[in-house]
């Protein structure tokens, strides 16, 4: 039995993923403890996990950024990533570090496992490693370190044709100056904790722990080569799945029309027009059936239905998503990689957060299209989900990511990997990082 320390930034999007890597590590027999906010407790404790409150500085509500920072709406690109990591990452990592520090110093753990917004598990590796656990950065997120492969991270641009490298070799120098003063707090931060600057970027700190471990799989991911040895794919994780009841009319999905499923997610849900209304009007003359999930608001908050669309606050994915012919979202990674484990197509609006990073990736492996803008029109969905849906190519795309996902380690993988670093297990000869 390992004892093992998972620590995850208190938002929906990072804490869902690493509450089944919990709910597995308890179900083999291990002692976990989950550092987050507040708001997961409840959540943590289900897993059978301990729940380990961070300190209130680090904590957030589950309002979306763009509420808990008003002066963030603006912001577009490498700006907006810039005020992320000051506002949202930078200012919480001493607290939230403090908070690993005193659970450590109660009792110690085999591993820890954090995502890559938990900046004060990066900071764990200003100690050396004969004095720390081993750490493990998930993703949870489209993979944010850096390479001279791939744009900045938050400018939702994909490689290049041509000129790849020399293009994103001037994007890293002018997205370095906008990000000077968030490194600079982050730099301040560090010299509180061990006398100096942060030897590397805050997008970085994976390559610097002792694994990677993305959940998702390759032909989902840029190809990177530099990327480290650390690095693992294992594909997307799921806790048990959905409970949700079946509606009243889900016996309208009986294969007579395809079905396009909407959703904005359990937290950027406010705001219908960033894809559930476009989607409602645009195909609201169209021979298919719209089934929209609120994520939770009650249905009566939803712009009036058309006679083609069907809405519930949460509905069954293992149920519905093998009936669905395209999946549109708001662009939340961990939507994306569900329906992509059932091989369903996307269309992704824009966004902020790691969203723009999520719909370039879908466009670049072919499960998809993009539509950049945040709030798009009726007209500009109609027109691509249309794409999709009548396009054979997107769904063979997803088909075959849905296959590397079926083949994929999955928590099996990241098990393993946890067994090798705390010396339970001896290394395999035939396994080598995926890139």
């Amino acid at each position: 039995m390992s004892s093992i320390m998972i620590v995850g930034f208190p938002a929906q999007g990072h804490v869902a993923p690493l509450l089944a890597v919990a709910e597995n590590f308890v179900e083999r027999g291990d002692d976990v403890r989950f550092i987050t906010g507040a708001m997961f407790a409840e959540r943590v404790a289900a897993t059978g996990a301990t729940y380990v409150p961070v300190h209130p500085d680090a904590d957030f509500d589950d309002r979306p950024l763009s509420e808990l920072f008003p002066e963030r709406a603006a912001l577009k690109g490498a700006k907006a990533v810039a005020f992320d990591i000051g506002q949202v990452f930078a200012k919480p990592a001493k607290p939230q570090y403090e908070t690993i520090m005193a659970a450590l110093a109660a009792h110690p753990a085999d591993v820890v496992i954090a995502d890559v917004a938990s900046l004060g598990a990066g900071f764990l590796l200003g100690h050396p490693p004969s004095s720390r656990p081993p750490l493990i950065m998930c993703g949870v997120i489209p993979l944010p370190i850096e390479s001279r492969d791939t744009a900045p991270y938050g400018m939702g641009l994909r490689p290049a044709r041509v000129m790849n490298r020399g293009r994103n070799a001037i994007l890293a120098a002018i997205s370095r100056r906008i990000l000077r003063q968030a490194f600079g707090a982050i730099n301040g931060f560090h010299r509180q904790v061990h006398g100096v600057d942060m030897p590397f970027s805050f997008m970085d700190w994976g390559r610097h722990a002792e694994a990677i471990v993305q959940l998702t799989v390759t032909s989902f991911e840029y190809t990177m080569s530099d990327a480290p040895p650390n690095l693992h794919f294992i594909g997307p994780l799921c806790a048990t799945g959905s409970q949700a009841p079946l509606p009243e009319w889900w016996s309208d999905l009986d294969g007579t029309r395809p079905v396009v499923h909407v959703t904005q997610g359990t937290v950027a849900n406010t705001d219908y027009g960033q894809a559930i209304e476009p989607t409602l009007r645009a195909l609201a003359d169209e021979d298919v059936l719209v089934v929209v999930s609120t994520g939770g608001r009650p249905v009566e908050t939803l712009p009036p239905l058309p006679a083609n669309a069907r809405a519930a606050i949460f509905l069954p994915y293992d149920e519905l998503l093998p009936r669905t012919s395209v999946y549109v979202t708001n662009g939340g990674y961990g939507g994306v990689q569900y329906a992509l484990r059932y091989g369903v197509p996307i269309v992704a609006t824009g966004g902020k957060e790691d969203k723009p990073e999520v719909g370039a990736r879908v466009a670049w492996s072919g499960v998809g299209r993009r539509i950049k803008t945040e709030k798009p029109t009726p007209k500009a969905m109609r027109r691509e989900v249309l794409a999709v849906l009548n396009d054979p190519c997107y769904r063979g795309a997803s088909d075959r990511v849905a296959a590397d996902m079926a083949a994929a380690p999955g928590f099996a993988g990241l098990a393993d990997i946890v067994d090798r670093l705390t010396g339970r297990t001896a290394p395999s000869t035939s396994e080598t990082a995926q890139h």
